[in-house]
């Protein structure tokens, strides 16, 4: 069961910090390798980026040994709540340039706060010291991943977006906001489409579907909330967080409900449909659009899982 961060001692700290500067800089490898082809001086960049993560790591180890011992204990990120979790790169080939960027900006932002938060969690003065300058030259990475938007972009036309607004825009609302969505969306289809199949009342289906929208979302709700208290990933409040992963998977879920209120079920059953279509359509927006999720991708994804769900319900209210 992963610890919260708060209850770590100074040992598991250092650990976690080993842990995860090795992480990165396979990470950072495995980011060059993908676009050495294409964008050589963007590869070059995250050469150069984990190289230094290796020499972070290299003097962690060294205090490590200095204060704790030859022995470093084994603890990763998923041993502890509050880190975002990064997708396999070779699970999303070919490497696009806007989702490299989008990712090394979210791994440095994490792991400047985890050193801030550790920093201020120690006592020991050697330790502070080396996790507070891990912190600053994590800083100079952002900056430098964050100049590789305007390396790439096109010379075109475009308005100034603040990139920390829109990254913690992403992190605090759009994330779990999609994750209730995707959920209420698809998760909703078959108890609803089963109740309407099998009595072939509107007004059934419309409380089977309220009650599986609403379920959802407190379910949803109550685990994104307790899943990160957002103090190193920088995900805003958990409740907060919670409040929109809820509301969306209710929302989600009610989208296609509503229509079974009218009597006439054929008429009904036309509407709701329809309204699957389109809630599938937004959803695979908002992943190409904020997610960098390419449209074809988005697409399969979202409709085959909704489609399997619907035909599901229908398969089961049928019998």
């Amino acid at each position: 069961m992963a610890r919260n961060f708060k209850d770590l001692h100074e040992r598991e700290i250092l650990a976690l910090a080993i842990a995860l500067e090795e992480e990165d800089g396979r990470i950072y490898a495995d980011f060059s390798d993908g676009l050495r082809d294409t964008y050589p001086a963007t590869a070059a960049i995250f050469d150069g980026i984990r190289g230094e993560e290796s020499n972070h790591r290299a003097r962690l180890i060294e205090l490590f040994q200095h204060k704790f011992g030859e022995h470093i204990p084994l603890i990763r990120r998923t041993d502890v709540k509050g880190f975002v979790q990064r997708r396999p790169v070779w699970l999303v080939r070919p490497l696009g340039i806007n989702v490299v960027r989008k990712q090394a900006e979210i791994m440095e932002l994490e792991t400047r706060r985890f050193y801030e938060k550790a920093a201020q969690q120690v006592s020991d003065a050697s330790i502070r010291k080396l996790l507070g300058d891990l912190a600053e030259e994590e800083r100079k990475h952002s900056a430098a991943a964050e100049s590789l938007e305007e390396e790439h972009l096109s010379h075109g036309e475009r308005e100034k977006e603040d990139a920390a607004h829109r990254r913690l825009f992403v992190l605090q609302i759009v994330q779990p906001g999609l994750a209730g969505l995707m959920d209420g969306s698809v998760s909703t289809l078959a108890p609803l489409f089963a109740a309407a199949y099998s009595t072939h009342s509107s007004w059934n289906a419309f409380l089977v579907g309220l009650a599986a929208s609403v379920g959802a979302g407190i379910s949803m709700g109550f685990a994104e909330a307790l899943s990160d208290d957002g103090s190193l990933t920088g995900r805003g409040h958990p409740w907060i967080r919670g409040l929109v992963c809820g509301l969306m998977t209710t929302a989600g879920g009610i989208g296609h409900t509503l229509p079974f209120l009218i009597p006439n079920f054929h008429l009904a059953m036309t509407s709701a449909v329809a309204v699957v279509a389109v809630e599938l359509a937004v959803i695979s927006w908002v992943r190409h659009r904020y997610m960098d999720t390419p449209v074809v991708s988005a697409t399969l994804q979202v409709v085959l899982g909704g489609v399997l769900v619907f035909l599901a319900g229908m398969f089961i209210g049928s019998a």
